[in-house]
């Protein structure tokens, strides 16, 4: 392990643990660990309570950021776990915004209790959606999303959380379009003045997609319902070529 990296280490606890009163009323703990290849002193600073921890003899694991000067290796606040325990190593660990005074540990021993203790959520999104986009369900997301057991699944999670957020915002912006449409009332221009006096009179000729485009915004205004549209079209010459958005 080079200096400065972060790393996983499984050793056995050679010592037991030594609290220090340092400058400024702070306290330092301090274990010794060792495996088949070295030895590395473990730090805490302002952690007493990991006075009865660790057993003497016995194995866990830390992954911290390692520190290696003239072959001594050190480590600073790694997180830990029992040899049989993989809560805080050896998987993809959630990093939470924390305030202070409040660990990582802590709040991914509070969300993994809350999920236990959630049981089965209402799914959000009909079948025919989730099979036709692959999404997985609703309770997976929410777990995986937090303690996902390899990338993939944190894909998976990820994905289907962040549809389901654009879908929910789509669906909310038809809402309030069809509302505006249905409960307020429009110009109904004459159904007598033709645009295609106009069309015929232009030194160009029309591509189909904007003659469509313009069959349908003369529909929309002969009728009583709110047209919202934005018509955006590439103008461009031989030395250059810029872009225009109009809002009708």
């Amino acid at each position: 392990m080079a200096d400065g990296e972060f790393g996983l280490i499984k050793g056995i606890v050679m010592s037991r643990m030594n609290n220090t009163r340092i400058h400024g009323g702070r306290t330092m703990q301090r274990i010794i660990v060792r495996d088949e290849t070295a030895t590395c002193q473990i730090t805490w600073f302002n952690q007493p309570y990991l006075k009865d921890k660790f057993i003497l003899g016995e194995t866990y694991y830390f992954y911290g950021k390692a520190s290696v000067k003239l072959g001594r290796f050190d480590m600073t606040s790694p997180v830990y776990d029992t040899e049989d325990s993989k809560k805080n190593t050896g998987r993809i660990i959630p990093l939470y915004p924390a305030t202070y005074g409040l660990s990582q540990n802590t709040i991914r021993t509070i969300i993994e209790n809350g999920l236990k203790d959630a049981g089965s959520i209402e799914e959000t999104l009909p079948n025919a959606v989730l099979n036709q986009k692959h999404l997985i369900g609703l309770n997976d997301a929410i777990h995986q999303i937090h303690f996902p057991e390899d990338f993939s699944e944190f894909k998976d999670a990820r994905n289907r959380l962040a549809f389901e957020e654009l879908f929910s915002m789509q669906l909310a912006l038809l809402s309030l379009k069809n509302e505006a449409r249905n409960e307020e009332d429009g110009i109904a221009f004459s159904k007598d003045a033709k645009m295609s006096d106009i069309v015929f009179n232009l030194p160009f000729k029309l591509t189909k997609a904007q003659t469509r485009v313009l069959e349908e915004i003369d529909q929309d205004m002969e009728s009583q319902k709110p047209m919202n549209r934005l018509l955006q079209g590439d103008v461009g010459s031989r030395k250059n070529h810029s872009k225009h958005s109009h809002s009708i």
